[in-house]
């Protein structure tokens, strides 16, 4: 029969059968369940690696500083990270990565959101203020308005002395703020077509505050509260805003997932569940979780950077290997690049290629550009394929219409560090860069056997 969900009081959901066909096999219902939380805890790419970095602790991967000499053991899980924002993390294979190559997954932590500019508050009339805020990556802006909204990032404290301070991640649970749309009344020609300015229409309201001695640094004080520290001993910060609304089933079958950031978070939690439960003991595998995609990657834990290359290197040396070892390494390797696809919209049909179009719930996306935006190439694409044959996943290709233009994502960047052969792949989406994106349950957890079924042949 069919499965279907109901939602509980405790933010779970209960599996039932009724009739007509599975949808979601029993044994991949605890992805999806995995799969809300981890979305409910990730709202934001510091905290998408703090939920990262539990559940390896939690399977029994060991953290490494990357300030530190290494000593790895063959059949050892190790983990680091880079920023706060990047984590990578590896189980060293029982032959050399010279004699199997490295098979990596990479994924992305980052979203399209507003970041909270220093100086933040800004003071209005009757005691509003709204906070200064810059807008990070390319989001569909008009999804953002009254919606409760709050905080999250990362908080610098004063340390031992100036070249240390201390980090603290912060998650402020209830909604504080609101971006409130003007109304119709004042703007009858708004579904006709409304241009936003980021500097003026999209900041949000944080409250009222008559005490005029209490409007003074009062975004400080709340995350100073928030952590139980001093408001002096922050130095500064990274804090994002983010939609309080949480992870939904939906659909009259719960056959699709409503959650803000799938791309890339849903994909980063899918290497991760593969990360965890793959079973090939002799090749190294290697989860890549990248920051600051979605703003071109060109930051030290960005795919830019050489931060992946030196990572290899650091394992092959520790096994012993030669520079000579680490070459052949490279050229036995494989990379899946997994950042999400355009699933194909009933309502604008005419946007998308005419043969070459993902739908949501037909299984992982190749992705494929002829002026190289993807590393996929027909070898690659041809051994994704028989990935997904041998997990038993269906698969589908993307292709943009020759009149539109495409992004680029994670394969192609990399390859400018490392001259590996890799794929680019993702689960298909609607409303990519809204503030809540549509994706298959069945997508899902179909993405997480082919990942596994790669980890593990």
């Amino acid at each position: 029969g069919i499965r279907t969900v109901r939602g509980r009081a405790d933010g779970k959901y209960d599996w039932a059968v009724n009739n007509s066909e599975i949808i979601i096999p029993k044994d991949m219902e605890k992805y999806v369940q995995s799969l809300i939380e981890f979305m409910d805890n990730s709202v934001c790419n510091f905290c998408a690696v703090e939920t990262i970095k539990k559940e390896l602790n939690k399977a029994g991967f060991k953290e490494l500083s990357l300030a530190e000499p290494w000593t790895l053991e063959k059949g050892g899980k190790y983990y680091t990270t880079k920023n706060d924002s990047a984590v990578f993390a590896f189980n060293v294979g029982k032959k050399t990565p010279a004699e199997t190559g490295f098979k990596i997954i990479a994924a992305h932590s980052d979203s399209p959101c507003f970041r909270i500019k220093p100086n933040a508050e800004i003071k209005s009339e009757k005691g509003i203020v709204k906070l200064n805020t810059e807008v990070y990556g390319g989001p569909i802006l008009y999804t953002w308005f009254d919606r409760p909204l709050s905080v999250a990032g990362r908080v610098i404290l004063k340390g031992e002395d100036a070249l240390h301070p201390i980090t603290k991640i912060i998650k402020i649970d209830r909604p504080i703020l609101l971006i409130p749309h003007l109304a119709i009344h004042f703007n009858r020609a708004v579904n006709e077509g409304n241009h936003l300015s980021k500097q003026k229409d999209m900041l949000p309201v944080l409250g009222i505050f008559n005490d005029a001695a209490e409007k003074d640094n009062i975004l400080l004080k709340s995350v100073a509260s928030e952590l139980g520290v001093e408001m002096d001993s922050i130095l500064d910060f990274d804090l994002l805003v983010y939609d309080v609304q949480k992870a939904n089933l939906v659909g009259m079958h719960n056959e699709f997932i409503s959650s803000g950031r799938l791309d890339d978070l849903s994909m980063a939690h899918a290497a991760l569940m593969a990360m965890i439960e793959g079973t090939d003991e002799q090749a190294t595998k290697v989860m890549a979780i990248f920051d600051n995609e979605e703003t071109g990657s060109g930051t030290k834990q960005g795919a830019v950077s050489p931060v992946l290359k030196n990572i290899l290197k650091r394992v092959n040396a520790a096994v012993d290997g030669t520079m000579e070892d680490f070459y052949c390494a490279i050229a036995k390797s494989f990379m899946v690049s997994a950042d999400n696809a355009h699933a194909f919209h009933p309502n604008y049909a005419e946007k998308y290629d005419p043969t070459n179009h993902p739908a949501i719930g037909a299984g992982p996306v190749i992705k494929i550009n002829a002026n190289c935006k993807y590393m996929s190439d027909a070898h690659s694409a041809a051994i994704f394929r028989s990935l997904c044959e041998g997990a038993g996943s269906p698969y589908q290709y993307f292709v943009n219409h020759s009149d539109v233009a495409g992004g680029s994502t994670l394969g192609n960047i990399l390859t400018s560090q490392i001259d590996i052969e890799g794929v680019d792949v993702g689960n298909a989406l609607w409303a990519m860069h809204s503030v809540r994106e549509s994706a298959s349950v069945e997508d899902h957890c179909n993405m997480i056997k082919v990942m596994k079924y790669f980890f593990s042949c």
